[in-house]
């Protein structure tokens, strides 16, 4: 995943910059970077944050990023900005995304004398692809617009030019990109809860495919957005900062929404509900006010030495730093009948591991509270599970044990009403060891969201795009 953050001003731009992109460290762990533009010159640094906070790395060099515009990104994949100088001029370009077919593109590229001089991780930087694919238009909306038509996938782009900020999200909108304002200018960001210290109001969510130019002065319409939209509806549910919004909705609040739905149906008898902090908490609060019963923190977090930033791309290592992180309170356990609350189930050894604990501090029965339904696809789109072949999800081993097959009658496993998902739910129970479980129903994401199935992603739930 990623997040940028830009920075339109009548001022010195560094330090909103600089902090605005530090607000989107929740989403990557790997590469950050910024630049900025004073005249014709760029000043640009990227650094590899997957053992320090972003601060740490870019507070040495702030005073020599000169100028009153600038872009930066937190990234879980390529090393960006790149800094480009074409037909079109010189530019720098940061994206969030998933290219599915870099490699067809990285041919055509070649066959047309384009040429690749950035490397992520020993192959082509996806950011420097999109940069030659916008080179190749006549200007930078054609060049976005064919971006559009050629990427499989998603990607939202922040541009810096000499006389401003282009930003373009996604064709369909699978990602946000926010406009902010301030008595100085204007930033544009992933997250907007980073416009909030730095006294930024919103002022235009761009809509899917929508180009828009942004200077100090204000911000005007390149292109008009597509009538469509497949915004990822994970990002409510887990990536996004609790406080920001996306299409004006709030993720804390569809969260509590989620869970007070769920909590209202549910006819379990417990003590008390917690959370698997942190993105467990919104639903956790819900669940409480639906279902009637005591918030406490069955599970704490520690937090001086354990942060997101600090998460190894390692997937054991990461498991190994989430346990380390999560800390459960036995005076409150011991002898009680707990609900956790969790944003998903992906391979299912995190959770399980976990669970394994709160029974040893005491714990007299534990039920499980997921907010969305079973992941059953890898994400084809923001690189959420997108590392993970189909057979680490839980969802889709158990349906290979009860089927022989992982990819038999899955319609069937959609859909929560029939006896293979609820089979599939047991056995799924069974691996983790809790007394009960169960998954949200994706009617109430939809709902709690309030924007129309169709306007959501919901590919890794049910396989459904456009």
């Amino acid at each position: 995943m990623g997040g940028f953050f830009g920075v339109a001003s009548h001022k010195e731009c560094a330090s909103d910059l600089f902090y605005g992109i530090d607000y989107h460290s929740h989403l990557g762990a790997k590469r950050a970077g910024m630049a900025t533009m004073e005249g014709e010159n760029f000043f640009r640094s990227i650094h590899n944050i997957e053992n320090t906070y972003f601060r740490t790395k870019f507070t040495d060099s702030l005073p020599k990023f000169k100028g009153t515009h600038g872009i930066g990104v937190i990234s879980d994949t390529d090393a960006q900005p790149i800094v480009v100088n074409s037909h079109l001029g010189r530019f720098a370009i940061v994206t969030v995304g998933k290219i599915n077919n870099l490699a067809e593109l990285e041919a055509e590229c070649l066959s047309l004398n384009q040429q690749f001089t950035e490397l992520s991780s020993g192959s082509t930087n996806p950011t420097e692809l999109v940069a030659l694919l916008i080179t190749q238009g006549k200007d930078f909306v054609d060049g976005i617009q064919n971006v559009y038509r050629k990427v499989q996938g998603s990607c939202t782009m922040l541009i810096l030019t000499n006389d401003g900020l282009i930003v373009a999200r996604d064709f369909l909108g699978r990602t946000p990109a926010i406009i902010g304002k301030n008595h100085e200018g204007y930033a544009v960001a992933f997250d907007s809860h980073s416009f909030d210290n730095l006294d930024y109001q919103v002022e235009h969510y761009v809509g899917p495919g929508e180009i828009m130019k942004v200077t100090a002065d204000g911000f005007k319409q390149l292109l008009a957005p597509n009538p469509q939209m497949q915004i990822c509806s994970f990002l409510w549910i887990y990536y996004g900062f609790p406080s920001s919004a996306y299409e004006g909705i709030n993720i804390e609040q569809m969260r509590y929404q989620g869970g007070y739905e769920m909590g209202k149906e549910d006819d379990i008898e417990a003590d008390f509900v917690s959370a698997i902090p942190d993105s467990g908490i919104g639903m956790a609060l819900g669940y409480a006010t639906g279902k009637g019963i005591p918030y406490q923190r069955g599970i704490v977090k520690y937090t001086p030495t354990w942060s997101r930033s600090f998460m190894p791309v390692n997937q054991e290592t990461r498991e190994h730093v989430a346990k380390m992180k999560l800390l459960p309170n036995a005076a409150i356990l011991k002898g009680k009948r707990a609900v956790f609350c969790d944003d998903s189930i992906v391979r299912g050894t995190q959770l399980r591991d976990n669970v394994r604990k709160l029974y040893e501090y005491g714990a007299k029965e534990v039920h499980i509270r997921i907010s969305c339904p079973p992941l059953l696809y890898g994400c084809k789109f923001i690189n959420f599970s997108a590392s993970k072949s189909e057979m680490e999800l839980i969802s889709r081993r158990v349906i290979e044990e009860l089927e022989g097959d992982s990819k038999k009658n899955l319609h069937l496993y959609m859909d929560d009403t029939t006896p293979q998902y609820a089979n599939m739910v047991e056995k799924i129970r069974q691996h983790l060891g809790v007394d009960s479980l169960k998954f949200n129903k994706l009617s109430t994401i939809a709902k709690a969201i309030g924007l129309p199935k169709d306007r959501l992603c919901t590919y890794c739930f049910d396989g459904a795009e456009i």
